[in-house]
């Protein structure tokens, strides 16, 4: 390996302080893949001491080598950089909170990824602002379909945008104004859940 590749996966390493920019990353994977839908879901058990991470697609899945080698960070399928870093990376969050990562996929009908983490163990990162990770993945890709459901104990957000796709008839929903009001509905629900962690 290059000493230029090096340098990218420490810089990658730095950059991602939070589990938003993980799931921007797996997300991206997905989106890569030729994912058309894309659910997001991410479950705070605070009473269990867990918090769950699963990100599921109908993209074109892994091959058994693919998911053999999945974790390791020198392996990579794309052509524009030489390491692939999203599943590793979070896979080595999860481990150094007392989690771990599992993977389930079948060529050519998709993958679904579950990382776990101790809610409370000092090494876990934070959450981070998913909110913002959800209007940039929506804003980015109109044509994909998100479901981003979180739970926090007894309390749960959905949001899928197919459904306000369909509200819509036909207005663009990356346009200026439907995105600020998925932001502020997204950010009315962190804010009065208390989900930003810290």
């Amino acid at each position: 390996m290059s000493v230029v590749s090096l340098k990218t996966k420490n810089q990658k390493l730095k950059d991602m302080e939070d589990l938003s920019l993980h799931i921007l990353d797996i997300v991206e994977n997905s989106i890569t893949a030729g994912a058309k839908n894309i659910k997001i879901k991410i479950i705070e058990d605070i009473k269990s001491n867990i918090l769950l991470i699963e990100i599921s697609d109908n993209g074109k899945g892994m091959d058994e080598e693919m998911l053999k080698n999945a974790c390791d960070p020198f392996y990579t399928t794309r052509t524009t950089r030489q390491i692939g870093l999203g599943i590793p990376l979070l896979a080595q969050a999860a481990r150094e909170s007392m989690g771990d990562i599992n993977i389930k996929t079948e060529k050519g009908k998709g993958t679904t990824i579950t990382a776990n983490f101790q809610y409370n163990h000092i090494d876990r990162k934070p959450l981070g602002d998913i909110g913002k990770t959800m209007i940039v993945l929506i804003a980015s890709n109109p044509d994909i379909d998100f479901i981003f459901e979180h739970m926090k104990n007894d309390n749960t957000y959905l949001l899928d945008t197919a459904d306000i796709k369909k509200e819509l008839e036909g207005i663009p929903i990356n346009t200026p104004e439907v995105i600020r009001i998925i932001k502020n509905d997204i950010s009315r629900w962190l804010n009065n859940t208390s989900n930003v962690i810290e």
